[in-house]
């Protein structure tokens, strides 16, 4: 009898133990209990002239794209005229609506004009600034996208202060539902800092081959974009505020268990299969080929990808290391995935300039489609499947449009792949005229896993407004912001996924 009712206990705390591990918050519901930043964005930003895209009064780079917690990060800042300043480190967020938390503040420091770099081989520019600030990440300082922002100190109270980004992701190495990977090496390739050197400006071609960028240098305004995005206000971001924020803000307002990385942490797969969710966000054009097998063994491992992008793993940009020995701090495009065909080459023979090669495998094997010609334009998001799960709660019937959901690139030509579907297609039009087919796929993975492709860099757009945030538009179409069909879809695709939202 004493026996019994020993074993009885045990049972019964092994049960409370369980339902209390499965009811306990995970460490992003606990991070955004705290109280957010009412005053996190930049408020005064100079450019130095009325169509650039630098901000020499205030500008800087960090040393990593990413680090760890107890690792320690440097941030370079040049401020020309020489001044003082700050840098007030803020992870971002939900937290409560507010978007963003101050984290900590360094300084006052002492501002010095540092040099622009000459141009090296291959069209680098690539700085050598001196440290400003070093910061070691503490250790409860959560994974997560965080922003420096840093204010000069003007001697007097009557002389104005300027503002800009630096930003770095904070990763981990723990078990969690969702890994959130930044785009950064797109960032990167579209940064014409410090006038004109981003991957498409070399004379040759907007896609010539053996170009390379730095990841030591400031994030300008990316000016390529103003016809996308008028978003002056996220100088130093990179394209993260404009195209990546709201799925980071709509996860953590959710409570999903989610983690952050960026595209240079996805070389190693064993980064990846620690989630049960692969999430490429915005607009993801550039990666190493390592990164591309990394993914493909992950999705063989039974992790779901989820492509909330379009334009994704298109162009094959190999990592190098800085020229001290920093490594990934240099990318160079060499070609591309499978990417176009001959038919679509001659075509476009503009656009893609005569050196340019397939150099990666077929991208449309991860994803489930690829980039298509004319690869810009907009148009409506239409629903061909709606007896499919991902519609559930949706109330969309077949042939119901999501307006200007799809844009400013996207994904068609779906892979012939065993239990490929295509969920929904339609038509963009490049400069409103000009027409092309595109698909949002999904299909099933060899351990009961799926890849989905939204097909589409806007979809993030429909999920929801953070504070600052500023809409886009592309080919006089544009999306609307959330979308209640949208954000269904996405929840009952990490729900399917195993991925579960906090309670209410």
């Amino acid at each position: 009898m004493r026996t019994n009712l020993l074993f009885a206990r045990v049972a019964c705390s092994v049960l409370l133990l369980s339902a209390l591990h499965a009811f306990a918050a995970n460490p992003i519901q606990v991070e955004n209990r705290k109280p957010g930043a009412t005053d996190w964005q930049l408020t005064r930003v100079r450019l130095d002239k009325a169509d650039g895209m630098r901000s020499p009064f205030v500008e800087g780079y960090c040393s990593k794209q990413s680090v760890l917690a107890g690792e320690p990060i440097d941030i370079m800042v040049s401020t020309d005229p020489p001044v003082k300043f700050k840098i007030e480190i803020f992870r971002t967020g939900y937290y409560g609506g507010k978007g963003a938390r101050l984290m900590k503040t360094l300084g006052p420091l002492q501002g010095a004009a540092q040099p622009i770099p000459p141009i090296s081989e291959k069209r680098l520019r690539e700085c050598h600034w001196k440290s400003s600030a070093t910061l070691t990440i503490p250790a409860d300082w959560v994974s997560g996208v965080y922003l420096g922002r840093l204010t000069t100190l003007p001697d007097a109270a009557d002389q104005p202060y300027w503002q800009s980004y630096v930003i770095f992701v904070v990763r981990d190495t723990r078990r969690a539902d969702v890994l959130f990977q930044c785009s950064d090496n797109t960032w990167q390739a579209y940064n014409k800092w410090p006038d004109a050197y981003s991957l498409y400006t070399d004379p040759r071609g907007a896609h010539a081959r053996e170009v390379s960028v730095s990841f030591d240098r400031p994030y300008g305004r990316q000016p390529q974009f103003t016809g996308i995005v008028n978003d002056p206000l996220s100088v130093g971001s990179g394209e993260f505020i404009s195209f990546e924020q709201p799925l980071s803000y709509f996860l953590e307002q959710h409570g999903y268990d989610v983690t952050y990385c960026c595209n240079c942490d996805c070389l190693d797969a064993s980064q990846i299969t620690r989630s049960k969710v692969f999430m490429d966000v915005g607009h993801d054009e550039y990666w190493d080929v390592p990164q591309y097998r990394a993914v493909k063994t992950a999705i063989d491992a039974g992790v779901n990808a989820i492509w909330l992008s379009g334009n994704s793993v298109f162009a094959v940009s190999t990592f190098s290391p800085s020229s001290d020995g920093r490594a990934n701090r240099i990318i160079t495009r060499t070609g591309h995935f499978a990417g176009l065909s001959d038919e679509e080459y001659a075509k476009e023979e503009k656009t893609m300039t005569k050196d340019w090669k397939r150099a990666g495998p077929d991208e449309s094997l991860i994803i489930g489609a690829r980039t298509i010609m004319p690869a810009n334009g907009g148009g409506d998001w239409i629903c061909v499947k709606p007896e499919h799960w991902i519609f559930a709660g949706t109330g969309m019937k077949k042939g119901d449009s999501i307006p200007g959901l799809v844009g400013w690139e996207h994904h068609g030509s779906p892979a012939k792949l065993p239990g490929l579907e295509v969920l929904a297609e339609g038509t963009v039009w490049a400069g409103g005229i000009k027409p092309a087919h595109w698909t949002s796929t999904i299909f099933p993975g060899p351990k009961n896993n799926f890849v989905f492709n939204a097909a589409t860099i806007f979809w993030c757009q429909d999920l929801s407004m953070p504070p600052g945030h500023t809409l886009p538009w592309s080919h006089w179409s544009r999306p609307h912001g959330p979308d209640p069909r949208v954000q269904q879809i996405t929840q009952n695709l990490l729900r399917h996924a195993g991925c579960k939202p906090a309670a209410p």
